[in-house]
């Protein structure tokens, strides 16, 4: 099976964007990290917008995609209604954001719905993939996972944010205790994204005896082209699932989090501003954003007629 790159984008900034917009909004609940409130809105923003984008090129026939609306079952009928009501409540978040007294706080009640849609929308999204018939897809752990990449990324993104605006006129302590919220956050999501993909990872390599050896046989679209064994298949990714989904795109993560949340200092540059610790960690925050999730996004491409129910 081909890999449809433009889902494949699609799954990885959506997750993305809604893992930026939920930490942003949690630590709105927390009160700290609101000099990167509106750029953090900002970024989340053209993610989202950017995924919208990469899925139309899935298709052939963009314009059928209405096709698929008409049942709410469909997958991309519950993706749609996931976006949208995320994006009323993300407009509505930036709102009450810039006329509270500050210009970047809003109401704890509507910081918690905003978290808990960007749950739903990475769960949702994730949903649409499990089908029985792809027994690798076919599993909770795979929700878990896209779940454990908005948590990692989400956080690290914030972080970056914050630093990339400096200390401003705030005392270095007061600097500090504003990221360490977000310090805890990243570490957490760092933990969990870890584990999803080691639990994932394991099913998926034990996903070879779920299917049916059915010998000689050909697929009717190419007939002249057998089809690939399952258990050889597996192995030959064995290396792409080890070494980049789960070293790369969690291990390294988890790593950079924890020297960061230690150092407490999560730069990427400028190490003369500050003591000598920004030059050790300013890799930490970049390794939090290793492309892991992309790597394995890359194992579960979708099939090429799944986005429009047969009609791309």
């Amino acid at each position: 099976m081909e890999l449809q790159w433009p889902l494949i984008l699609f799954t990885t900034l959506v997750a993305w964007s809604a893992g930026l917009f939920g930490t942003q909004a949690l630590m709105a609940v927390f009160g700290v990290g609101k000099k990167a409130q509106v750029p953090a809105w900002v970024c989340s923003a053209v993610l989202l917008a950017a995924g919208g984008i990469a899925v139309f090129f899935h298709l052939e026939h963009w314009e059928r995609i209405f096709n698929g609306f008409g049942h709410l079952t469909s997958g991309i009928t519950q993706e749609l209604i996931a976006i949208v009501v995320l994006a009323v409540v993300a407009v509505a978040y930036l709102v009450l954001m810039r006329k509270s007294d500050d210009g970047a706080s809003v109401p704890k009640w509507l910081a918690w719905v905003a978290v808990a849609l960007s749950v739903v929308l990475v769960a949702v999204m994730a949903h649409s993939y499990t089908m029985a018939a792809r027994p690798a897809w076919d599993s909770v752990l795979w929700i878990l996972y896209v779940l454990g990449n908005a948590c990692v990324l989400g956080p690290a993104t914030f972080l970056l944010v914050l630093a990339a605006g400096g200390p401003g006129d705030q005392p270095a302590d007061r600097a500090a205790d504003a990221g360490a919220p977000a310090g805890r956050t990243a570490l957490a999501g760092a933990a969990l994204n870890a584990l999803a993909a080691l639990a994932f990872a394991i099913f998926l390599q034990l996903s070879a005896g779920s299917f049916a050896d059915v010998g000689l046989y050909f697929d009717p679209t190419h007939p002249t082209k057998a089809m690939a064994d399952a258990a050889a298949t597996v192995a030959s990714q064995a290396p792409l699932l080890w070494l980049g989904a789960v070293a790369v795109g969690a291990i390294v993560p988890l790593a950079a989090a924890f020297m960061g949340r230690r150092t407490g200092n999560w730069r990427l540059w400028a190490p003369g501003r500050h003591n000598r610790r920004p030059r050790r960690s300013r890799l930490h925050a970049r390794r939090l954003l290793q492309p892991g999730a992309l790597g394995l996004h890359v194992l579960l491409a979708r099939p090429p007629g799944r986005a429009c129910g047969g009609a791309a």
